[in-house]
């Protein structure tokens, strides 16, 4: 079970998956830019920072840092999940006609490591090589990874990654395999 008090973190940062009903959909990669507008209306309500993101056809990752003060994740997932619903269904999509476009609950970790924070952006950033989209994280074009390269850093190795929620000793760091 999750120790939500651990996640209650003012100011925190955190690793975030939130997934389609549809796990076969595309619709995140096809309606990327109704996506992309969900989340700008949510920073503009509640701002946070997006530290890393891959956006994939089924499901997305995120890794955010709140504000000082605050530790309210749920309600920026919500109105970002509310708002790509609402694009979607003026659209006029069949799939989309009923409303429920997402699952209802969403994975998320709190990142305390920096170890830790290093590899969930790894994570985050070679999740569509994982999944057979492309054979290299610099491939895909719905990532944070080309803003990183920008920045001056290298693309991350296709190393496996086992994540955090992955039983394994306490206290121990993330392992690259």
């Amino acid at each position: 079970m999750l120790n939500y008090r651990d996640n209650r973190v003012p100011g925190g940062t955190f690793f975030f998956t939130v997934r389609l009903l549809d796990r076969g959909s595309t619709l995140l990669t096809e309606q990327i830019s109704a996506f992309g507008e969900a989340m700008r209306l949510a920073r503009a309500r509640r701002p946070f920072h997006v530290d890393a993101w891959a956006v994939l056809p089924d499901h997305a990752h995120a890794i955010w840092t709140l504000p000082p003060g605050d530790h309210d994740c749920s309600s920026r997932w919500r109105a970002v999940k509310i708002a790509f619903s609402k694009a979607l269904r003026k659209t006029g999509r069949p799939e989309v006609d009923d409303g429920a476009v997402w699952e209802r609950h969403y994975r998320h970790y709190r990142v305390g490591q920096d170890d830790d924070y290093a590899a969930l952006v790894d994570y985050v950033h070679t999740d569509a090589v994982r999944h057979g989209h492309c054979l290299e994280a610099q491939e895909w074009p719905w990532s944070s990874l080309h803003r990183f390269i920008s920045a001056g850093h290298t693309a991350p190795e296709p190393a496996i990654i086992v994540p955090p929620w992955v039983n394994r000793p306490q206290g121990q760091a993330l392992a690259r395999l």
